[in-house]
Order: C-alpha cells, then structure tokens, then sequence
C-alpha cells in the first residue's frame, strides 16, 4: 500500500509497512506510531520523491491537485511505481482526486477517516522523512501559497491601482493648498512690495524672490538671474527703489521667508508625486497612459473606483466623466448634453479644432475603454500594446478630418475665397419710349366713358372711345380710334390709331 502525499517542495509517495496496515484499523491509536521522527520512519518508507523545479510548476501542479485533477507529472510517477494490472492501492487525502486517479491510471485508490488521520501524522513529521529543514519547507509553502493565491485571483503587487488613487488624490489637494499658500504669500509680501506681484506673475518665481531678496531695500545687491530674465531683474530693481509699500520689521521678513521656503517645499514634494503616479500609471494602465496620458487616467481610474469599474464602463460613459452634474442639468432642462468630461483635458482632444472635439472625444472614449479593458483583465505574457498603435490611428483619423473640413492640423485653417456676388440690375418699364408722336396737354381724368342707349357725341376728354351704333366724329384729343365702319379721319394729336367696328 501506497501513500501519495503533496507538499510545496513536490509530490511524495511513501511505501506504508504492515504494521501500519494493520493500525489503519484503528485510526485513534495511529498518533501513538507518530511520537517522533524514528517512529514514524519504522512505519513509512520513503518511495519515490518528485520535486517541483520553481514556483511556477509548483502553482501549476497544486491548481491541478486542488481543483481534483491529476498533473502530466503525478500521472508519469505513478505509472512508474504501479504497473498496470498491479493489486497496489494508492492512499490519497482527496476523494475526488482519487477518483480521477482511478478514472485516468486505473489505480486503486482509498479514501476514509483513516487516511485522514494518516495524513495529519505525516504533515507533523515531513520533515525528517523527507530530509528537508522545517525552515525550508514553512518558506516553500509561504511562497506557493502567495504565488497561488495571485494565480487565483489574477492579482500582481505591481499592479494595485489603489496608489494610483491615492496619489490622484493627494496631487489634487496639494495644488490646491500650494495655490491658497501662494495667494497668502503674496497677499502678506504685498503690504511691504505691492508691485512685485505685478511684475512677478509666476508664483513660484515670487517666493524666490522673497526669499532671496527678503527687504526690498536689499534689491540692489541681490542677484536673481538664476531663476528671472534679465528685464524682470531690472523691473524688480528699480521698482523695490520707488516702491510706496509699508516698512517693516525683521521679523516679519523672517517669518515670511520662512513660510516661501515651506510653500517652494511642498512645490518639490507635487513634483516628486507627479512623477511617481507618471511611473506608476505605466505600470498600472500603460496603455491607458498611452491614449489619454497620465493625469487624466488617473482622474478616469480614480472617478471609476477601480481599473476594473473602468473597464466595465461603456464609452459613451467614459466619455462623459467629470460632467456628470452638467448632464443632468442638460436632461433636466431638456438641452445639449456635454461632449466631455475629464477626456476633454487629454493632448488628443485639445489638438482638435472647435468643430471637431466632439467627434475626437468621443472616438478617444471609445479605444480608451479598450485599453482599459486590456489594461485590467489582459495577461502581461500577452504583452498586448493597443495604446501606441490606437494613438497612432486616432490621429491619422483626426488629420483626415481637419483636411476635410478645411482645417490643418496644428489648427490654422486654409485661406478663403471670396464667394462671387452677381449684382443684378432691375430695369423698369417708361411709357414715354412707346411712341415717338407728340402728345397734347389734354386734361384726362376721365379714363372710360360709361356705356348708353343714346350715344351722344365723344367727350373732349375721354381717353378711350365708346362702342355706339351711330359713329361720331373722333374727338380731336382722343388718344385711341374706335373702331367704325365708317372710317373717319384720325386727329393729328391721337396717338394710336384703334379701329372702331361694330
């Protein structure tokens, strides 16, 4: 009868003798065999030792052995301990692996109270049956379990977005209290030198030069060409000479020295901070960075939670983080959402022109949700890159378009023509080139005559010649013939002739 017992060095199998057969009988008696090492080496015998050869193997072959499942390695083993057809049963601490066992090598393998007992006398003196340290093997297993429990839960040291968060955090609220401390600095500085604040807009710069210059008497004999221009030096020189601030004492310049070195400290510190979350982010998410950079992925994975809440989000909700109060305003009062959020303050979107950055963000949404998702759930033995080569796409895509819409891309736009404005001319219609007869200062205000039984003589003034029976004579102002059939003479002031019939 075999044992088959696994530790985090490798496989054991160990030859049990009879009288220990004869013990399994009676599992309580079974400690009494395992006093100390010389016991327990009376009882068992060493059989066949199969050591794992790194971590790796050992996390593989253990994830086989605890999801029930026989290793290409324990299978080989056994087969070369028991022949086949062998009566040799396999004592196994593991129901279902003993099944599988039996399934794959056709070994006969046992599994009770017993051998539960059996097991636990062995793990308390492993180590003198295997010839291994107790130190060794509690290292071993401390490792396998660490190395398995990342396997299981796909979990990497390097890769705790938590500090990206915290780090986000902490570089937000030191801007924030670098700006307030400033603001105080020159606010206080400003009752003894009010002009230098105009001159110095910087605020880095204004602490330096307080702390260099300290009284602005001391001006003139202070050098400050390491951190201005050579015009702002002068400007600050002849200015601290005529300027109208307070006087002071020493130890107000002391105490306002002293706070300018705190603030210029906690501006090292902001740097340092920066550039750690710069190299963690490329650990973290490189790919992310590589899209959007390393400021606004922080923003995206610190607003999300996690990389993995990242990664679950669609694109369009990607798009819109940091605008979320923005975008309900918008449903409320039934506007134009926003386009962007955090995503607004990536390179990629601020390269774009006005009309485009809609359409660059959310194009840049969309391959960020990508990378995060590859960022996340990818395997690093993969070593999958999409951000540089989705980077590279995004701004072919962005060139193509300011090219069609008449833009370039650094953002000067193309020179345009003026459109062509035909002036059309209206020409209006002049009675007077009608006729080129002469026309009589006849008084016309009567422009037709009214009809009647008894047609009387035409009027002096009538204009147009009424139907009769009886035809008159045409009146000698009359400017159309009524037609006749008796066709009287026409005037010599009528200026077309109208034929008058019946």
């Amino acid at each position: 009868m075999l044992v088959l017992f696994e530790t985090a060095v490798g496989y054991a199998i160990f030859k049990v003798k009879k009288k220990l057969e004869k013990k399994l009988a009676e599992p309580e008696s079974l400690y009494k065999e395992f006093k100390n090492a010389d016991k327990a080496k009376k009882v068992l015998k060493l059989e066949h030792f199969e050591k794992f050869k790194d971590v790796q193997d050992a996390v593989s072959f253990t994830t086989k052995t605890r999801n029930s499942k026989i290793s290409k390695l324990l299978k080989i083993s056994l087969e070369q301990l028991i022949p086949e057809g062998s009566q040799e049963q396999l004592i196994v601490g593991d129901a279902k692996l003993g099944r599988h066992i039996e399934k794959k090598t056709k070994i006969s393998c046992v599994h009770n109270s017993a051998t539960q007992e059996l097991m636990r006398c062995i793990r308390i003196n492993i180590g003198s049956l295997l010839e291994l340290g107790q130190e060794d093997l509690t290292r071993m297993a401390l490792g396998l379990s660490h190395g398995l429990s990342r396997y299981e839960i796909k979990f990497n040291p390097q890769k705790i977005d938590t500090m990206v968060i915290q780090a986000m955090h902490g570089l937000d609220e030191m801007d924030k209290e670098i700006n307030n401390y400033v603001m105080r600095c020159k606010e206080w500085y400003g009752w003894h030198f009010p002009e230098l604040a105009k001159i110095i807009p910087d605020g880095t710069n204004y602490l330096k030069v307080v702390v260099a210059m300290g009284f602005r008497e001391n001006a003139a004999k202070t050098d400050f060409s390491s951190f201005l221009s050579e015009e702002e030096e002068q400007k600050v020189k002849t200015m601290a000479e005529i300027s109208m601030g307070t006087e002071i004492m020493e130890d107000d310049v002391h105490n306002m020295q002293t706070m300018c070195q705190e603030v210029l400290h906690m501006q090292e510190c902001r740097e340092h901070l920066q550039e750690y979350l710069k190299n963690r982010m490329i650990t973290v998410a490189p790919n992310v960075t590589a899209l959007v950079g390393e400021i606004v992925g922080a923003r995206l994975i610190s607003h999300a939670g996690s990389l993995v809440n990242l990664a679950k989000q669609a694109s369009s909700t990607i798009q819109i983080f940091g605008a979320e109060k923005a975008l309900f305003r918008a449903l409320k009062a039934r506007h134009d959402t926003p386009k962007y959020g955090f995503i607004y303050h990536a390179s990629f979107v601020g390269q774009s022109s006005t009309a485009n950055r809609g359409k660059a963000s959310r194009m840049l949404a969309a391959k960020t949700a990508l990378a995060a998702r590859v960022d996340a759930l990818g395997d690093e033995d993969d070593g999958i890159d999409i951000g540089t080569e989705q980077r590279a796409k995004l701004e072919k895509n962005l060139r193509w378009m300011e090219i069609r819409d008449g833009f370039r891309v650094h953002g000067r736009r193309k020179a345009r023509v003026d459109k062509y404005t035909s002036k059309s001319e209206v020409y209006q219609h002049k009675s007077s080139g009608d006729s080129s007869l002469p026309s009589t200062s006849s008084a016309s205000t009567c422009q037709h005559q009214p009809r009647s039984s008894n047609h009387g003589q035409l009027s002096s003034t009538c204009q147009h010649q009424p139907r009769s029976s009886n035809h008159g004579q045409l009146s000698s102002t009359c400017q159309h013939q009524p037609r006749s059939s008796n066709h009287g003479q026409l005037s010599a002031s009528c200026r077309k002739i109208t034929w008058c019939g019946i």
